[in-house]
């Protein structure tokens, strides 16, 4: 539950790319390529706003922790 809160607040700080990448990703369980094609970029322009998506998020849970 904790972590949960902790994860909904550090997804404010990511763009509103960053968080579509993810949601996309995660939620509706397109695969890169997929979303590529729907947002109109490269598959590794997606690769990259997920990973740095990925990344901030892992920064500011480790700073909350």
């Amino acid at each position: 539950k904790e972590l949960q809160e902790k994860l909904e607040k550090a997804l404010d700080y990511l763009t509103e790319r960053e968080r579509l990448v993810l949601a996309l990703y995660y939620f509706e369980g397109l695969t890169m390529k997929e979303i590529a094609k729907v947002l109109n970029y490269t598959e590794s322009r997606i690769s990259q706003l997920h990973n740095q998506a990925i990344l901030k998020l892992r920064s500011i849970l480790k700073l909350t922790s």
